[in-house]
């Protein structure tokens, strides 16, 4: 039992350092409309596609480490938006616009990309 705790804490640890690396990059290639512009609402069947099952495939395992490391020493919360970040499933826009209108998110995500020098993300 002891060298699971181990384990979860290295990669707990790993985590956390790719995650602080990674933020900055993933929040750039947001498009500075992606909350406002229209969506197709028909999009599930992008889900039977090889790709989409892919990123589901990796974001899965992302997710998972996000949910734990929210009890664990980690980045949770963030390892979480990075994991649902990669994957593809019906209502993911939905989610994202609900997390950007909480508290404090728009200003936080919009300060990471006046440092990295692009416009702010268009509020919902």
């Amino acid at each position: 039992m002891e060298t699971l705790f181990i384990w979860l804490g290295a990669i707990s640890a790993i985590t956390f350092v790719l995650s602080l690396l990674l933020l900055p990059w993933f929040v750039a290639r947001i498009p500075c409309d992606y909350f406002t512009r229209p969506r197709d609402p028909h999009r599930w069947q992008v889900l039977l596609q090889p790709r989409a099952i892919v990123r589901n495939l990796l974001g899965l395992p992302v997710l998972l480490a996000g949910i734990a490391m929210l009890v664990l020493p980690g980045q949770g919360l963030l390892t979480i938006m990075i994991g649902l970040g990669i994957m593809n499933f019906p209502g993911k826009f939905e989610l994202e616009k609900w997390i950007v209108t909480r508290k404090g998110v728009l200003q936080a995500l919009n300060w990471i990309r006046r440092k990295a020098k692009h416009p702010p993300i268009s509020a919902p």
